[in-house]
């Protein structure tokens, strides 16, 4: 549900961040944005459809379910960016195991490439020798990405991945601490099961390389798998370490990367080794996502029982998702691809992702805490309509127009494969007409976008950050500006019962909910979602490292593909604060 007719009135920061981002000249509002957009994407339909399409495409975009933030921003235009968000790229181009100084080299060139066109790019760093220093290269590709220039507020956002097993792993785990370095990157560690296994039973555990050691005082032994032994450690010391860093710096994140490959839809062709720079997509060498939010705000009738009894509109829900399914399968004929290696890797499997903004504040329209088993259960019952009715329309796609060139049905039907869970009447349609999508549910971050379109709703799957906040915004390429930053949900509560009027008590902040209680969220969503989720766990100010370890193990065992958490320490840098008086100036 929007505002009251008289309250819908945008916030200084939509406004701002809509103009600043998405508009182009002679455009002036949302819906001037959402016509250039949906016109793009029908274009790639047959000509007696794109009337059509077109329209169908602009009255999702009405409802709520619109294009991440590259499609809005670049659909339609000739300034040169992709509608590619996320990318995983290799750096040993050559398929080696070990990168080589050229390989490197080519790789910062794909990567300039690609950032310089707008898209993240995310990287398994894990082929690079001790012996050039794998926090060295990573130097060089945030300085490569620092030296670029873009256009507006918009700056490169890069994910670096070090395998659990790597020689330079403790280095590389305390480089981010204080945020001093690497502004442009996030850090994930891939954990495997074997490592969780040690660090469990406080084993030895050996850090190797498939590059020879160059300078020893004995010959290196080598195992069975080829590589070289550097040296053996206790698990339990190298997890302590990262336990300790993620908690003082926020950073590194864990990628549960055995649980990714084996829950992976196509793990019979391809190997995953990183992930996108949020980690909602994991993705094998040269993959890539195309996204889309759907505001679940939007679905709510009677919001917090104003009119009568409120409810989530499901029917409207697979409506959305069926047609948002077309316009995000339109998005990878019609988008400009910054490397020929990624437009084959699309083509072959065109791998989208339908996602959610606004679940916060829909379950608090609804009266339902965030952190309370009723909250899980109606959001699993919402990734579930999405998932069915995303399928569905894949399938009829496929139908269509034909499904994803590598498609094979056992991938996505067989016993225990992601598709086996499907309604019959899906897994039935699939086996007759195929899919037009080797992946279809992702639940990225939407910051920009839902400030933009959706009133600031709640971010993703996340709870509100507060009610009314400062946000430092960058425009322009000028210095951040502060805006004073109001939660949509709590905009409409106000509008509908009075501006003093206090919240409920199932509104709920990120701050007040349990970091099990995070967890338990995403390991509610996560059965449903055939690529990942990217949130953040908020863990308290005063998370001890031990509390910090068993929640760790905690999304391990829940079954998520990974896990990054948030100490509130006034210390690091934030680009979000609670209000303060001499904060809202705008």
């Amino acid at each position: 549900m929007r505002l009251p007719a008289q309250h819908d009135i945008a916030q200084p920061i939509s406004a701002s961040v809509l103009a600043d981002r998405y508009l182009v000249p002679g455009e002036g509002d949302c819906r001037d944005v959402f016509r250039r957009v949906s016109l793009a994407l029908a274009a790639v339909e047959a000509e007696p459809l794109r009337e059509r399409i077109a329209g169908r495409f602009y009255r999702n975009m009405l409802r709520g379910a619109i294009g991440a933030g590259r499609i809005m921003a670049n659909a339609g235009t000739t300034h040169g960016g992709t509608m590619v968000n996320c990318f995983v790229q290799p750096v040993c181009p050559s398929n080696e195991h070990v990168a080589s100084a050229s390989d490197i080299e080519q790789a910062l060139a794909d990567a300039r490439t690609t950032l310089s066109m707008g898209g993240g790019v995310g990287y398994d760093f894990s082929p690079v020798a001790p012996a050039l220093g794998v926090c060295s290269v990573i130097d060089r590709f945030d300085q490569a990405c620092r030296q670029l220039t873009f256009e507006g507020a918009r700056r490169g956002a890069q994910m670096a991945v070090l395998r659990c097993d790597h020689p330079d792993l403790v280095a590389f785990v305390r480089a981010k601490q204080g945020r001093a370095r690497w502004h442009t990157f996030n850090v994930s560690v891939a954990v495997t099961d074997a490592f969780m296994r040690a660090v469990a039973d406080d084993a030895p555990w050996t850090l190797s390389h498939h590059a020879k050691p160059a300078a020893v005082e004995h010959a290196p032994s080598q195992s069975a798998d080829g590589t070289f032994v550097y040296a053996q450690v206790g698990a339990r010391a190298l997890w302590r370490q990262i336990v300790e860093c993620a908690r003082e710096s926020a950073e590194p994140g864990l990628l549960f990367i055995d649980t990714i490959n084996a829950t992976d839809t196509l793990a019979p062709i391809e190997t995953i080794a990183a992930t996108n720079p949020c980690g909602e997509q994991p993705l094998p060498a040269w993959g890539s996502c195309v996204l889309g939010p759907i505001d679940l705000s939007r679905l709510v009738h009677h919001p917090f029982g104003s009119q009568g009894e409120p409810s989530f509109d499901y029917a409207r829900l697979a409506s959305l998702v069926r047609t948002q399914v077309r316009l995000l399968d339109n998005v990878i004929t019609a988008t400009r691809w910054p490397l020929a290696a990624q437009a084959r890797e699309a083509m072959s499997k065109r791998r989208i992702g339908v996602g959610v903004t606004g679940l916060a504040d829909a379950l608090a329209m609804l009266r339902l805490a965030y952190d309370t088993p009723a909250a899980r259960a109606v959001a699993a019952r919402i990734a579930a309509c999405m998932r069915d009715h995303a399928y569905a329309a894949s399938s009829v796609l496929a139908a269509e127009r034909g499904p994803y060139p590598l498609f094979d049905a056992s991938h996505h039907l067989a016993p225990g494969a992601f598709g086996s869970r499907l309604p019959g009447p899906v897994r039935a349609a699939i086996a007759r007409d195929g899919l037009r999508n080797s992946h279809l549910l992702s639940f990225a971050p939407t910051g920009s976008v839902s400030l933009a379109f959706a009133d600031n709703c709640s971010n993703g799957i996340e709870p509100a950050y507060d009610w009314v906040y400062c946000r430092a915004v960058r425009l322009g390429g000028h210095e951040p500006r502060v805006y004073r930053v109001e939660n949509h949900a709590r905009r409409l509560y106000h509008a509908i019962h009075g501006a003093h009027a206090p919240l409920p008590e199932y509104f709920r902040r990120a701050v007040d909910i349990r970091a099990l209680d995070h967890v338990a969220m995403l390991a509610a969503l996560q059965p449903f979602v055939d690529a990942a989720i990217s949130k953040t766990v908020t863990i308290a100010a005063d998370s001890s490292p031990e509390q910090v370890d068993a929640l760790f193990f905690s999304a391990r065992k829940a079954g998520l593909k990974g896990i990054t958490v948030f100490r509130p320490d006034p210390k690091l840098e934030a680009v979000m604060q609670s209000q303060t008086p001499r904060c809202a100036i705008c």
